[in-house]
């Protein structure tokens, strides 16, 4: 009885031993079999020219990229988050006079990452051009000899930033808005008169519309030497050089028949968001909105001349600085997911 039973024990088990390894035989080739889920489009650190990018400390899913620039033989600092959804869409956002080399004010002074991150279009940021407007430059933007900066911007933006982007970020190159406050303003208008094919959107925040009108280039000459002895000659090579007269967005306005293009420039005149605002910096504020308002102005009366139909908002107050360029941030928000269907 007793080895009729050990011998039943010992045939039950060895049947349960062959289901269970025939189980971890099955599991195991259907996880051979089976595809790898992919990554959501947020969840990994792209390439770059260092290796890979790094999580930027500015936080929610933006990556801070080294993009190789031949023109300006370095790298060029590029603070992206992608599209939600991975979407092919993409906003420029261009920086002020006194961008930095540590990061772009647009995730700094306001936090367009935040504003952005439920949707599906990809924030592309540059990071420095202090006073650059961003221009091809014809020499050394400053006076220093031994540390000459070179300046090659509009090239970077429109030849070689694009390739990196749609090769690691899935950015399509005809399928870009471009915005920017200030100079910021002034170079998305050009740089999406020049090259329509990159930018089916172009939005300016206080920016400078009119840069050949009498009185402008002394002006524009004097905030670069404020902003860090910039040589506004090295700009152009010559006042009279045509280069100086193309990348005047006022000479654009043809290029934009087929962009949807908005423009803004407040009074200048303080309202209830600007009395935080010392006096001192408030002074400078009233006068460099009522010069983009003036600029402004004379661009849309030209580009509705020309028949073109932009958008254009003028707030009763307001001053040029990051309260206003922040609202309109916010009330461009829908529209620019609207156009770059990017919801």
């Amino acid at each position: 009885m007793f080895t009729l039973s050990l011998t039943k024990v010992q045939t039950v088990s060895q049947r349960v031993l062959a289901v269970l390894v025939a189980i971890v035989v099955a599991c195991g080739l259907a996880a051979v079999a089976a595809p790898r889920a992919s990554a959501a489009p947020r969840d990994f650190l792209r390439a770059d020219a260092t290796g890979t990018c790094t999580w930027d400390p500015v936080g929610w899913w933006v990556q801070r990229c080294d993009v190789w620039s031949p023109s300006m033989n370095r790298t060029i600092p590029v603070q992206i988050q992608p599209a939600k959804r991975g979407g092919n869409a993409a906003l420029y956002l261009l920086d002020g006079l006194r961008a930095t080399d540590k990061t772009n004010a647009w995730v700094n002074d306001v936090n367009a990452a935040r504003l952005y991150e439920p949707n599906n279009i990809t924030l592309v940021m540059p990071v420095g051009g202090t006073a650059s407007f961003y221009q091809d430059w014809q020499g050394p933007a400053t006076y220093d000899v031994i540390n000459p900066v070179t300046y090659q911007w509009e090239t970077f933006l429109t030849s070689e930033l694009p390739g990196y982007l749609e090769r690691n970020f899935g950015v399509a190159r005809n399928n870009n808005s471009i915005a920017g406050l200030s100079m910021g303003g002034t170079a998305a208008i050009t740089l999406a008169g020049k090259h329509p094919g990159q930018f089916r959107q172009a939005l300016s925040f206080s920016g400078y519309l009119t840069t050949s009108l009498p009185g402008a280039h002394t002006f524009m000459r004097m905030a670069l030497l404020d902003a860090g002895g910039y040589n506004i000659n090295a700009m152009y090579g010559s006042s009279l050089n045509p280069q100086r007269f193309e990348n005047d967005p006022f000479n654009q306005i043809n290029g934009l028949r087929n962009t949807d293009v908005y423009i803004s420039a407040a009074s200048g005149v303080p309202g209830p968001k600007d009395k935080s605002i010392p006096a001192n910096i408030q002074a400078a504020g009233i006068a460099l909105e009522g010069f983009s308002l003036a600029t402004t102005r004379l661009w849309e009366a030209k580009a509705r001349a020309m028949g073109l139909n932009p958008t254009a908002d003028y707030p009763a107050t307001g001053e040029h600085n990051w309260i206003n360029f922040g609202d309109q941030l916010v009330k461009t928000h829908k529209r620019v997911l609207d156009v770059m269907n990017a919801w």
